[in-house]
């Protein structure tokens, strides 16, 4: 193998690296997730135990001010991260990729009133989004939040479906196919969907752990999922009284939220260099 072979395998086995990580730290979340409907080690309301202890063989992470045992509470903030990240990427990718299709094939005043609006949303930053309309619901829930997290999510992925599609739609083969008598959802179906599906699915698995973040942000202010649905913000919420006394508290589920975070950014990094093979040797 030659000096140059072996530099251009040095982009594509740090790429590995950084995918294999990604799947490792995501895929531990979703095995913990999916252990917690079966088996946790306490039972979630069980406050038997002290308040605030040190980690020991029978509490491994210590236990909370009420004394229920944290690792339990950890395990079931996983299945609630997970699930509000998976269903507010689900929202926001129906409601997005639908907009962003349909302004692609708009008028042109259409098109430029539907790209000024989608600018107007995304300038609001996501967690303002999510409050205002977990505010307006009449209390706050896991499902509110998992709602109002994907309607700031489909104004992002609409404007990139927007712009993905419409680079699609100037293809000579996009004519080639309307001139074989294919339909426009069938040119939908058959050419735009499959050429920016790369490129969304990237963006999807960055806007979930935008998603998580701003999830655990909501119950820290008290407007995410409510007791007795644990969350890693509403730990950390609870934790801040204690952080000096008790500092597990605050550092076990902080590490869980940025071991999920960081694993959903190594994976979109990955499945881009995947759908890219070029960009490794760009860098």
């Amino acid at each position: 193998m030659t000096a140059l072979d072996l530099s251009a395998d040095r982009p594509a086995r740090r790429h590995s690296l950084a995918l294999s990580i990604g799947l490792a730290l995501v895929g531990l979340n979703v095995a913990v997730a999916i252990l917690t409907l079966f088996w946790t080690p306490y039972d979630p309301l069980n406050a038997s135990g002290g308040r605030l202890e040190a980690p020991s063989l029978l509490h491994w992470v210590g236990t909370d001010r009420l004394g229920r045992d944290y690792l339990t509470q950890i395990m079931i903030g996983a299945r609630t991260a997970l699930i509000v990240g998976t269903g507010a990427v689900a929202i926001g990718a129906s409601i997005g990729v639908t907009l962003g299709i349909l302004a692609a094939f708009a008028t042109r005043l259409l098109d430029d009133v539907m790209a000024a609006t989608l600018d107007i949303l995304i300038a609001f930053p996501t967690l303002l989004l999510a409050m205002l309309v977990v505010a307006a619901s009449d209390s706050a829930s896991l499902w509110s939040a998992i709602l109002a997290l994907g309607l700031a999510i489909s104004a992002i992925v609409a404007r990139l479906t927007r712009i993905l599609a419409k680079r699609v739609l100037r293809q000579d083969y996009i004519i080639a196919s309307r001139t074989s008598g294919t339909s426009w959802p069938g040119v939908v179906v058959r050419h735009v969907l499959p050429n920016i599906w790369p490129t969304l699915s990237v963006n999807f698995a960055l806007q979930f752990g935008l998603a998580v973040i701003a999830e655990a942000s909501l119950s820290y202010l008290g407007l995410g999922a409510p007791p007795p649905n644990a969350s890693w913000g509403r730990l950390l919420q609870e934790a801040q009284g204690t952080v000096y006394t008790a500092p597990v508290g605050a550092i076990a589920p902080g590490i869980a939220l940025v071991a999920l975070v960081i694993g959903m950014n190594l994976l979109a990094d990955g499945l881009r260099d995947v759908g890219d093979p070029t960009r490794g040797r760009s860098r």
